[in-house]
C-alpha cells in the first residue's frame, strides 16, 4: 500500500492508517502497558497505536509475532525481547531505560499483557524502582469470550492455565468448586477434553459451560452446553486449532433441606433475637426474610420463650 508522507516539520515518528500517515509526540517517561488484538488486528486502539510509535522501545513476548502488528500499522519503533525464558536477563535492562527517561511500551503477543505473562513481574520492579506505569486498555480474551459465553457476567473469576496433570486439575478445581461466579479458564488444544472431564467431576457436570476458540478470527466459534454435556462432545472429536477460553456458570442453587433451615435457626437463636436470627438465615441460605422471620418466632413460642 502506497503511504503518505509525513508533514514536513511534524515528528519522525508515526503510524499509518489507510495509507495516511498520523504523527505522533514523544510518550512521557515510564512502562506502558498496552493491550493488541487477540486475532482481528483491526481491533487495536489508536491509543494503542500512537503509543507503540511514540515508545523508545516496545518490549514484547515474540518479535516476529509484534512485528506482523508494526509492519501493519508502519511503526518503526526498535522491539526488544521480554518473555518467560528470558526475562530475568532483559529486566534489568529495561529498568536501565527507564532509568534514562525513555518510554518503554510493553505488549504481549496478543491482548492484555499481565494476564498469564510474565509483565507482571517487570511492572512490580517498575513501581518499585519509582517509575510511572501507565495502562493502555484494548482487546481481552478473557472480557469478549464472557460475553459472548450467554453465562452470568456480573461476577466472575479469570483462574488461567490449570495444572496439566489430572491429580493438580482436580486438586485446583476443588479450591473454586464454590465461588458464586463464572470461571474463566484458559486451556490448550490438547488438553481440552481431559479438563472438561476433570471440570465436569470436580465442578458438576450439569453446570453450564461454553467453550471459546478462535475468538475475533474468522473461525470464531463459542459452543456453549453443560460441562458434562461439552466433555462428552470434544472427547469424541480430534483436538481443535487455535486458542480456547473455557467459561463455566456458578454453582447452581439449591434450596437447602428443612431440617438444615430448622437447625440453623435453633442455632442464631440462641444467640440472637428473632429479627436478627432471620436476618442472618436469609443471608446464609438465600431464603426470604420474612418466611425466616415466622419460623424463628414459631421456634422461640415453641421454646416458652417471649416474642423477641
Amino acid at each position: 500500500m502506497q503511504r503518505a508522507p509525513i508533514a514536513a516539520g511534524g515528528s519522525q515518528n508515526a503510524f499509518y492508517v489507510d495509507g495516511q500517515a498520523i504523527a505522533v509526540r514523544s510518550l512521557a517517561p515510564g512502562l506502558h502497558v498496552v493491550a493488541t488484538p487477540i486475532g482481528n488486528l483491526g481491533d487495536i486502539t489508536l491509543r494503542a497505536l500512537h503509543t507503540l510509535a511514540g515508545a523508545d522501545l516496545i518490549a514484547c513476548e515474540d518479535t516476529r509475532v509484534t512485528r506482523v502488528l508494526t509492519a501493519r500499522y508502519g511503526i518503526e519503533t526498535r522491539l526488544f525481547a521480554y518473555h518467560d525464558h528470558n526475562a530475568e536477563r532483559q529486566r534489568p535492562k529495561l529498568l536501565e531505560l527507564l532509568a534514562e527517561g525513555k518510554a518503554v511500551a510493553l505488549c504481549s503477543d496478543a491482548g492484555t499483557p499481565l494476564v498469564s505473562d510474565p509483565g507482571y513481574r517487570l511492572v512490580n520492579a517498575v513501581l518499585e524502582a519509582g517509575h510511572a506505569v501507565t495502562p493502555v486498555p484494548g482487546a481481552s480474551a478473557v472480557l469478549a469470550a464472557l460475553v459472548a459465553s450467554g453465562l452470568p457476567s456480573d461476577a466472575f473469576l479469570f483462574a488461567g492455565f490449570l495444572p496439566p496433570k489430572e491429580t493438580g486439575r482436580m486438586k485446583r478445581l476443588a479450591v473454586f468448586a464454590a465461588v458464586p461466579a463464572t470461571l474463566i479458564f484458559f486451556e490448550s488444544a490438547q488438553r481440552l477434553a481431559a479438563s472438561l472431564a476433570s471440570m465436569a467431576s470436580a465442578l458438576g457436570g450439569d453446570r453450564q459451560a461454553a467453550v471459546a476458540r478462535e475468538l475475533t478470527k474468522t473461525f470464531e466459534t463459542v459452543r456453549r452446553d453443560t460441562l458434562a454435556g461439552l466433555a462428552a462432545q470434544f472427547a469424541a472429536e480430534a483436538p481443535p486449532k487455535g486458542e480456547i477460553v473455557v467459561l463455566v456458570g456458578p454453582p447452581l442453587e439449591t434450596a437447602p433441606a428443612e431440617e438444615d433451615v430448622e437447625a440453623l435457626l435453633v442455632a442464631l437463636l440462641e444467640t440472637h433475637s428473632v429479627r436478627e436470627a432471620a436476618t442472618e438465615a436469609a443471608a446464609k441460605t438465600g431464603l426470604p426474610r420474612r418466611d425466616l422471620y415466622a419460623r424463628a418466632q414459631a421456634l422461640k413460642d415453641e421454646a416458652g420463650d417471649d416474642p423477641a
